[in-house]
């Protein structure tokens, strides 16, 4: 049932860390833009960066792992996989009560899957 889910070769796994550490780096950029971006307008009045934590990037971060697993839920037909879902589910539910970068972990090990034919 796990078999070609859980199967973690040299390739499956390079693939996961690239896409962690780009989808990362996109996130960082794209939530520290939006930052200060609604910090000009006057509706965030926070200062910091995105590792030093904070509601606003949390949230941000939390939305970013809801839509690129979403994303990834959509282009590989995985929707109607209940593995799946469940490793989105707890993406989203760490990205939240831990950290966006620990979320980020099952996002990428999902982006390994393979499509429903």
């Amino acid at each position: 049932m796990f078999g070609k889910t859980m199967n973690f070769d040299s390739k499956r796994v390079w693939d996961a860390f690239t896409y962690y550490i780009v989808q990362t780096v996109v996130l960082v950029g794209v939530a520290t833009t939006l930052v200060y971006g609604l910090d000009m307008f006057g509706v965030v009045h926070e200062k910091g960066s995105f590792f030093a934590g904070g509601e606003t990037f949390r949230m941000i971060g939390t939305c970013f792992v809801l839509l690129v697993s979403s994303g990834i839920l959509y282009s590989k037909g995985l929707s109607n996989d209940m593995f799946a879902f469940a490793v989105t589910v707890l993406a989203i539910w760490l990205s939240w009560h831990h950290s966006v970068m620990l979320g980020m972990v099952p996002v990428a090990l999902m982006s390994t899957f393979d499509a429903k034919k």
